[in-house]
């Protein structure tokens, strides 16, 4: 009659346990167009333009150069370890937490040798429970006797007793037991487990978005340093100009033909210049060091770019017209929308610490008075030792715990909008800047074009004495800042062309997500069974 009270309990406690009281998951509206903006400012793609959301980063640079350096980055950077180390520790302690999910069971055994029944049944007791066990013999006979009885530990034991001639006795023992099991009844264990699942997915998102800003922020350091190059190219062949002027005009003013002004003047470009050639200098070797902490390895001349060479270091390639959902595949999206999730099964967990909860404590063994009876019929003992814990009076504490988890999901919300807000915006700047950035090249290049035709003609009339240095000092001035801001404007067309990559999410390669991580995603997250 018992066991089959035990056996109802059990089943009672398993249909229960699939209770589950955390809130279902809706993803929150973000407050953002349901496209990404075009027309107008904002460029537009054609319709069979590839989807460079899907373009691994080996594909969407070019240069050879620039794709080893961010291979050599993606090995070796500091930051992306982290990364990686953070994403070990959360699976780890995803591990930890499932773990709980599932009963511990312990195997135990034991030999006893005393001289007194009762010391073994002490014996006996401390390490399995409590047994008595009593034996009367005489002579070469030999009888035994059984008992049994329940500690303080949960677990059972059962004592034997061997009478004989001697007044030496033993007895051996080995025992499975369950400690304490906790029968998920309204889903705490289970919440509490997909609340570190979720966490474990959030830092696998952290390291996807560290990844993807490392190769953006190095392909950005990389042509900073090309641009600087060519400003350092631009500026030593100016100097060369200026310092022909200089020493025409220093000629002309030592014979009279020139004035001290003229000479002055022609002297201030030459030291601009100068000065200009040593600030560029220390921002390459400052470029350099950039490269080498985001690289986190000495970058090899080898791997460096001898300028920009008109933006081919990447891809000039945009967009098709592309719904705003294309944001939610961003990582740091996708990072902040685990961590609501896990906020959600917070709230479960929390809910189901008010409701009782139900232990189970057994042990299945097997007891003898020697080594050979151990699993031989008559030995085999067993205690089922269920508990209830109801919660009547906490101080508030685990009303408080509830909406501590009530106001960080509430957090959550906000972050994973505002975190989406700034996806769009991220985007937006970058395809307003697309839009216009083609037209400013091709505006500063006729202006270098114009101002180098210019330069040529104020020079010839000022030796053929038609006009005066001062005209053709001025032409100099206005294409050597040309030509450099034509280099910044380059620079801001292939910096674009990085940006727009990044924010859109780019720069993983299939390869770079394991399958067992996207079949684990599947299979455990929420997203898949709600269309997140």
């Amino acid at each position: 009659m018992l066991n089959s009270k035990i056996v109802l309990g059990l089943l009672g406690a398993t249909v229960l346990a699939g209770c589950n009281l955390a809130p279902k998951y809706v993803r929150p509206l973000g407050e953002v167009p349901a496209a990404l903006p075009s027309g107008g400012v904002y460029p537009v793609a054609p319709t069979d333009a590839p989807d460079i959301t899907k373009i691994g980063w080996r594909e969407f640079f070019t240069d050879d150069r620039l794709r080893n350096t961010i291979a050599l980055g993606l090995t070796n950077n500091r930051d992306l370890r982290i990364a990686a180390g953070n994403v070990l520790q959360a699976r780890a302690q995803y591990r930890i937490q499932r773990a709980d999910l599932l009963p511990s069971a312990t195997l135990s055994g034991s030999a006893t040798y005393t001289n007194n029944v009762q010391g073994a049944s002490g014996a006996l007791a401390g390490s399995s429970g409590t047994g008595t066990g009593t034996g009367t013999g005489t002579g070469t006979g030999t009888g035994t006797g059984t008992g049994t009885g329940t500690g303080s530990t949960g677990g059972t034991g059962v004592g034997a007793g061997v009478g004989s001639s001697s007044s030496n006795y033993q007895f051996y023992s080995v025992n499975l037991g369950v400690s304490a099991y906790e029968i998920d009844l309204f889903g705490r264990l289970r919440n509490l487990s997909r609340a570190a699942l979720e966490q474990y997915f959030s830092t696998e998102e952290a390291q996807r978005s560290t990844r993807i800003t490392l190769i953006a922020e190095i392909a950005t350091a990389w042509l900073t340093y090309a641009s600087d190059q060519d400003q350092l190219r631009i500026s030593q062949e100016s100097l060369k100009s200026f310092e022909q002027s200089l020493e025409l005009t220093r000629a002309q003013f030592r014979i009279g033909v020139a004035s001290e002004l003229e000479a002055r003047q022609s002297e201030t470009t030459y030291q601009a210049a100068r000065n200009d050639i040593a600030v560029l200098r220390t921002r390459l070797a400052q470029d350099k060091n950039a490269l080498d902490l985001l690289v986190g390895a000495p970058v090899t001349p080898q791997m460096l770019p001898q300028g920009l060479r008109n933006g081919e270091a990447a891809l000039k390639t945009l967009p098709a017209s592309l719904a705003s959902d294309v944001l939610l595949r961003r990582p740091d999206v996708l990072q902040a929308e685990h961590q609501l999730i896990a906020q959600y099964a917070n709230i479960g967990a929390a809910r189901a610490a008010l409701f009782p909860s139900i232990s189970l404590t057994g042990t299945l063994g097997t007891i003898s008075p020697a080594l050979s009876g151990l699993f031989s019929g008559g030995s085999f003992t067993y205690t089922a030792a269920p508990a209830i814990s109801l919660p009547l009076f906490d101080g508030g504490r685990l009303r408080g715990n509830l909406q501590v988890a009530r106001a960080q999901q509430q957090i959550a919300v906000s972050t994973y909008e505002r975190t989406v807000q700034t996806a769009f915006r991220e985007v937006a700047d970058a395809l307003a800047q697309r839009g216009t950035i083609d037209e400013q090249v091709a505006a500063q290049t006729a202006r270098v074009n114009a101002a180098n035709a210019a330069l040529r003609i104020s020079d010839a009339r000022y030796r053929a004495g038609v006009e005066s240095f001062l005209t053709t000092l001025d032409s100099q001035r206005t294409a050597y800042a040309a030509q450099q801001q034509l280099v910044t404007t380059r620079l801001n067309q292939g910096s674009n062309l990085v940006e727009l990559y990044r924010s859109l999410g780019g720069g993983l390669d299939p390869a770079d997500r394991s399958p067992a991580q996207d079949a684990a995603r599947r299979r455990e997250s929420p997203a898949g069974a709600q269309g997140l």
